[in-house]
């Protein structure tokens, strides 16, 4: 027997009341009783399981798969919203710190690069979704920030394979307390001229990223504040 630790996030964390579970089984096991261990273990968990998404090793796993004793396990919800070699300059980054734009997007200017077209998220002050605050004061985003790198390589890397004209990929995910009107998400994409692919290839970066990079956000309005979690489920086609 040993005793295996899971990371959680977001939801998961708040109904565990604590970022890391622990559960003691023989080894190797599958993630499916692991996940029996954690419903026995965490009642505030039970409910959740079913949806969680599963990461081992920052790769999406499913509950079939067998994990051994030093595995890295990582449990969360829907995302709201390994390495080869980067063909060409990139910027990816999880931060706290305020953007500065100018200096990212020199870092992918070379001399083959005429054209960046980039994607700017911000915190609106307005929802108009059900079950959230009619108004939002700010927003609290957390990351599995090491996984999270490493899905935004494999984005970039999926951009060249579509649009081989783009030269350079940036994406960055701000976390932590953001008020409204900060710059939440950045993604932008470098080519020799502005109908190389650019916009589209920019697009695609970001709505990639809220499907697979493992990030999450809390809308905190007057009254309360909820998780948002979106819907769609990664599969082992979503690994590399």
């Amino acid at each position: 027997m040993t005793v295996l630790r899971i990371k959680l996030f977001a939801t998961l964390r708040d109904r565990a009341g604590q970022n890391v579970a622990e559960v003691e089984t023989p080894v190797p096991t599958t993630m499916q009783e692991v996940l029996t261990a954690l419903a026995e273990q965490y009642p505030g968990l039970k409910e959740s399981l079913p949806a969680a998404l599963i990461a081992v090793n920052k790769q999406f796993a499913l509950p079939d798969s067998v994990v051994h004793e030093q595995d890295e396990i990582a449990l969360f919800p829907p995302v709201s919203g390994g390495a080869a070699e980067l063909s060409y300059p990139t910027y990816f980054a999880i931060t706290e710190n305020d953007l500065d734009i100018a200096s990212i997007q020199k870092q992918l200017v070379g001399p083959d690069v005429g054209a960046i077209v980039s994607f700017n998220g911000f915190v609106r002050g307005q929802t108009e979704r059900d079950t959230l605050p009619p108004q939002t004061i700010y927003l609290e985003y957390e990351a599995y920030s090491s996984m999270a790198e490493e899905k935004m390589a494999q984005i970039a890397r999926e951009i060249w394979q579509r649009w081989p004209a783009v030269r350079g990929v940036a994406i960055v995910q701000r976390i932590g307390r953001l008020d409204v009107g900060d710059v939440t998400t950045f993604v932008a994409c470098a080519t020799g001229h502005r109908d190389q692919g650019g916009f589209e290839a920019a697009r695609y970066g970001i709505d990639r990223l809220k499907e697979i990079v493992p990030v999450w956000k809390k809308e905190i309005g007057p009254d309360g504040s909820e998780w948002m979690e979106g819907s769609y489920r990664p599969s082992m086609a979503d690994n590399e």
